[in-house]
């Protein structure tokens, strides 16, 4: 803000017997100029959630919190990392997104579409407040501190959607629509590691299964010879929004289409704002407490179980308000703030929630990781931010009461996801966690004369630190894992039975016991894949019943993660895990010739000593010296 301006809200002035309080935003210069020239001045102190009140302020003042940001940001200008937004466009000459937008980065999928998101369709100005969370996440932190903001990525857009009122694309061209919008991107940039986000969702997805434009996203992030990472929101619950208890209504209405994509990291929306002070709306209240789904983030409890598990994970999407009379409304106080496409008329602020918001702070997350680690696949990126969650303390009480019943966990899992990202977590080993990641790949089937059978594991033998383990002895530990990869879909409905699956291949992780050797080890999975050649697989039940939620309910799509739970001692034995190959269409179809095909994928393992301080990073660092670029 201009040093010599002091804006004050009248909303947000009170006046009691001996002192007026008034709500007022200046730089610190500003203030210690009032100390000086005025002696009505009593104290300072902190404003808490200024959020409304910014929103509120002139456009002129606005301007002058964004003219001050600007001197703090330091824009990534060489990054050869992107989110590239499949949206409304971007208003690329908006003051904070000019910086990381270049105007050859603007897009349209169709020659006849200007690029800006300018216009008059309900829509229009979505491309842009996506793009600001995209870069910058929630701007309030940013307005209104003095923190230096050193970016770490660039924008792309490609506008997918007309402009006027009235006009839509028809369903029949998302498919190719979505393909085109990617090419023409990667033609201008084909080198730059791209976090795709789409936030554009129709109908729900019939319960899980493929579409036209699903399938479509699978294949274009499957491409041998260019993989690529999905972002995709889950879809929003859009009316009759007020309810006792709108979990309810979450679980019953599913994923919205494309996003069921089994490549796609799939991204549903959680709040932790629960807080109303705005005068305005005195005697309303929260729809959703803190750290629950917001209220209308949609699930796949009413998927069929053979069905990817989505969301994958949750981003902040805010929340709405009620008076408990009316439906839920959102209001500023409770969404995210962000970059107004008619900032010259409307200023330069906006707010905007939902699992739009949540989903562009997905692709700023996995824009950070690839920023930090640029040889990364995506197949390892999305494995990353799907491992690097962790349940809040609301949805975690939600699970402990299921006293580890595997199928209402599971159910609960189709809700949340695996939890809320973290870019720390996600890029870190603390001195008590140790994270290690595998690149990897195999060829899941082989020739045999006229048939088609499996091909044999892949083992990871893992260096844990065993003497530290060992003599924690009965402390308790976990160990997550998680195993990424993509998947050929299969087009067909036809190809969505059992015998005839979507999936080219499948993979499954097994963990070594504590009690064998590793030839005993070996034999069993290979026992295990043999199995699953004669089909027989899927009529063994049970398990290491030490999982969370065990193969039974984390086999489905193409992403598997899981967190064992047990004490030291007897982890420090389980120090291999197989990656092992079960069926899919590259087998079952030998005419197509597929069988021969490479499958590759990210294994990443983490252990955590959560009650403890004990360094087991440091000795396994030690002993695999830079082999530690495992990554």
């Amino acid at each position: 803000m201009n040093t010599s301006t002091l804006s004050m809200s009248a909303p947000y002035f009170i006046e009691f017997l001996e002192r007026d309080v008034v709500l007022a935003f200046a730089r610190v210069s500003t203030l210690q100029s009032l100390i000086i020239t005025s002696d009505v001045v009593a104290e300072f102190r902190s404003a808490q959630h200024s959020q409304p009140i910014l929103m509120k302020i002139g456009r002129i003042e606005k301007i002058e919190f964004v003219n001050d940001a600007l001197t703090r940001i330091n824009p990534a200008i060489d990054s050869n990392v992107a989110v590239c937004l499949l949206d409304t466009g971007v208003m690329q000459n908006h003051p904070l997104l000019s910086p990381v937008l270049d105007t050859s980065d603007l897009h349209s999928v169709k020659p006849e579409w200007q690029t800006m998101d300018m216009g008059s369709a309900n829509y229009v100005g979505h491309g842009t407040a996506m793009a600001g969370l995209a870069i910058y996440g929630d701007l309030l932190p940013i307005l209104m501190n003095n923190d230096i903001v050193n970016l770490t990525h660039r924008l792309e857009s490609i506008k997918i959607l007309p402009k006027d009122e009235g006009q839509r694309n028809e369903p029949k061209e998302y498919a190719n629509l979505t393909a085109q919008a990617v090419a023409r991107v990667e033609i201008k940039a084909p080198k730059r590691n791209r976090a795709i986000t789409l936030a554009v969702t129709d109908i729900n997805s019939k319960e899980g299964r493929p579409t036209s434009w699903s399938t479509k996203i699978d294949e274009i992030c499957f491409d041998p010879d260019n993989r690529r990472l999905f972002i995709i929101s889950a879809g929003n619950i859009r009316d009759d929004l007020f309810l006792a208890d709108h979990l309810v209504r979450n679980d019953l209405e599913p994923i919205e289409d494309p996003a069921q994509a089994w490549n796609g990291l799939t991204v549903g929306a959680f709040t932790n704002k629960s807080k109303i002070v705005d005068p305005t709306y005195n005697g309303w209240t929260p729809v959703s407490p803190t750290g629950d789904l917001s209220p209308t983030s949609r699930t796949s409890v009413m998927f069929g179980s053979k069905w990817p598990i989505k969301p994958d994970v949750v981003f902040e999407g805010g929340n709405l308000a009620t008076d408990g009379v009316n439906a839920g409304i959102p209001i500023d106080e409770l969404q995210l703030l962000t970059t107004h496409n008619r900032h010259e008329v409307s200023g330069p602020f906006r707010t905007i929630g939902d699992t739009s918001a949540a989903t562009a702070l997905a692709a700023k997350m996995a824009a950070e990781i690839w920023a930090n680690r640029p040889r990364l696949w995506p197949e390892t990126v999305r494995g990353l931010i799907v491992h690097s969650a962790e349940w809040t303390t609301a949805m975690r009480a939600r699970v402990n009461a299921c006293n580890g019943r595997k199928r209402d966990i599971h159910t609960l899992v189709r809700r949340y996801g695996y939890g809320v990202p973290d870019l720390e977590r996600a890029l870190l080993s603390a001195k008590n966690d140790l994270t290690l990641i595998v690149e990897d790949s195999l060829k899941p089937f082989r020739k045999d004369g006229s048939n088609v059978k499996m091909r044999n594991m892949k083992l990871h033998e893992f260096k844990w630190p065993k003497d530290i383990l060992t003599e924690l002895g009965e402390a308790k530990v976990e160990m997550r894992v998680t195993l990424s990869y993509f998947i050929e879909p299969n087009p067909g409905e036809r190809g969505w039975t059992q015998r005839h699956p979507y999936g080219s291949h499948g993979l499954r992780f097994k963990l070594k016991r504590d009690d064998e050797s590793l030839p005993e080890f070996e034999s069993r999975v290979g026992v295990l894949t043999s199995e699953e050649d004669e089909g027989y697989a899927s009529r063994r039940r049970g398990g290491d019943g030490k999982w969370l939620l065990g193969r039974d309910y984390r086999n489905q799509g193409s992403l598997h993660s899981d967190v064992w739970s047990g004490t030291a001692a007897d982890l420090a034995q389980r120090d291999a895990i197989a990656v092992f190959p079960v069926g899919g269409w590259w087998k079952e179809k030998p005419y197509l010739e597929k069988w021969d095909t490479e499958a590759r994928y990210s294994l990443i393992v983490t252990i955590k000593v959560p009650d403890i301080d004990v360094d087991i990073y440091t000795p396994v660092a030690n002993q695999i010296a830079i082999v530690a670029e495992i990554v």
